[in-house]
């Protein structure tokens, strides 16, 4: 229960750092060992790589702080394995790898984009199907992506390269076909001293249940996670990553199911509230959640919701969630 309480904190962390970074909010960033900031996120590697993928860590000792947003850095990390991942989809082997890197003057004559100084770098090297020159000429734009259509959004990469630049850093990638691919992230070493952490309170203990809960998410990554939180709390749990799935699933489970939870907006052109106005007319007792990265506020005003839906603001911790499913249900 820790482990998945811990992924879904992190989880909710690198959410918020998607929102944060879109509105160019402040970053709260203070002084890491990035070989620490990766152990934060093995475990969560691991799974998201699947058994059919090998991955090693490489970290070299004593190495410089750097001075960054942890989520933020975790994000990267996260990112580049699901890209490595994807191109992985036979298996193979991902190295994540730390070193020092101490920039000169001719160093830069070669990559352009470097500055002189100390550095602390991330390696992440992948043995999946590679990038020609056109498509490696295009990875950091905005929703350009090779996935199918609903397999990506094309942001991963991009975020990746913000974040980077937001932290006076660059990235440095090469690729064969058929042989894979090498990220490098330069982030700037840092003089300042890593402060000590500070215990949290204990959470609030939150009653879990035996109930059906229908997940609509597009997302697969937040789909399966928030599918590991209820069950983690005793709920069975039913998913679909379209209102689409959702509404092909529904005839066989609609007798057990007693919560739908869904995202309000996604693909295929039906909404949350929609897909609840659909099921709930062959079911009036639905209980419903819609999710959403927009203010709960916000959400009311801009947007037309049916009366009797509860919110639940993205990005949302493990107890925030399992509290909301308990309370709905419990109405």
């Amino acid at each position: 229960m820790k482990k998945i309480s811990a992924a879904a904190d992190r989880a909710a962390n690198l959410t918020r750092q998607l929102l944060t970074f879109s509105r160019r909010q402040i970053m709260q960033q203070r002084a890491l060992n990035l070989n620490e900031t990766i152990g934060n996120v093995a475990s969560m590697l691991e799974r998201t790589l699947g058994e059919d993928i090998v991955l090693k860590f490489d970290f070299a000792k004593d190495l410089r702080t750097i001075y960054a947003d942890p989520s933020m850095v975790e994000q990267i990390v996260m990112n580049l394995a699901v890209n490595a991942r994807d191109a992985m989809p036979r298996g193979g082997q991902l190295v994540v790898r730390t070193f020092a890197a101490d920039i000169d003057v001719q160093y830069i004559q070669k990559n352009p984009e470097a500055r002189v100084g100390q550095f602390v770098c991330l390696s992440v090297a992948d043995t999946g199907v590679g990038m020609d020159a056109q498509v490696l000429g295009r990875i950091f734009d905005p929703f350009f992506t090779t996935k199918e259509v609903g397999k990506g959004t094309g942001l991963g990469l991009a975020t990746v390269y913000g974040i980077t630049k937001l932290h006076h850093g660059w990235i440095e990638v090469s690729s064969e076909v058929g042989r894979g691919t090498h990220f490098k992230i330069f982030l700037p070493a840092s003089s300042k001293q890593i402060e000590p952490s500070v215990n949290k309170p204990a959470d609030q203990v939150v009653r879990g249940g035996k109930e059906t809960v229908l997940v609509v998410e597009d997302e697969a990554e937040l789909r399966l996670l928030t599918r590991q939180i209820l069950e983690c709390y005793g709920y069975r749990v039913f998913e679909g990553a379209t209102g689409a799935e959702a509404l092909k699933l529904w005839p066989q489970h609609a007798q057990e199911i007693d919560l739908l939870l869904t995202d309000m907006v996604m693909p295929e052109g039906i909404t949350g509230w929609e897909l609840a106005e659909k099921l709930r007319i062959e079911k009036p007792e639905l209980k419903v959640i819609c999710t959403s990265g927009y203010s709960v506020e916000l959400a009311k005003m801009n947007l037309d919701a049916p009366a009797g839906i509860r919110f639940l603001q993205k990005p949302f911790k493990p107890q925030s969630l399992a509290l909301a499913v308990r309370e709905c249900l419990d109405e």
